[in-house]
């Protein structure tokens, strides 16, 4: 378990250290800072998704390559070939 100013157990606030508190506080800020962040790039993200829309694009499709583009290719291609694999299997093609 870590230790947050010498005890075993985080019972109270006043059994934290000045310096734990402050690092407490520090890490507090941080993630608040990063999750504002991420709000901010999850709405650049869905900004840039209605503009691909406004030109024509399919988003749906759209998405499926961004997620396709992160797949290790050999990966994906080992993918790809059980789903044709099902796919065949059902009589889908």
């Amino acid at each position: 378990m870590p230790d947050f100013g010498g005890t075993e157990t985080v019972a109270a606030p006043q059994s934290l250290t000045q310096a734990t508190q402050e690092k407490l506080r520090q890490l507090v800020a941080r993630i608040e800072k990063l999750e504002e962040e991420k709000k901010s790039i999850a709405d650049d993200v869905k900004e840039t998704y209605a503009e691909a829309k406004a030109l024509g694009f399919d988003t749906k499709v759209l998405r499926q390559v961004v997620r396709i583009r992160k797949q290790d290719r050999q990966e994906r291609e080992e993918q790809e070939m059980v789903r044709d694999l099902y796919l065949h299997a059902l009589g889908e093609i």
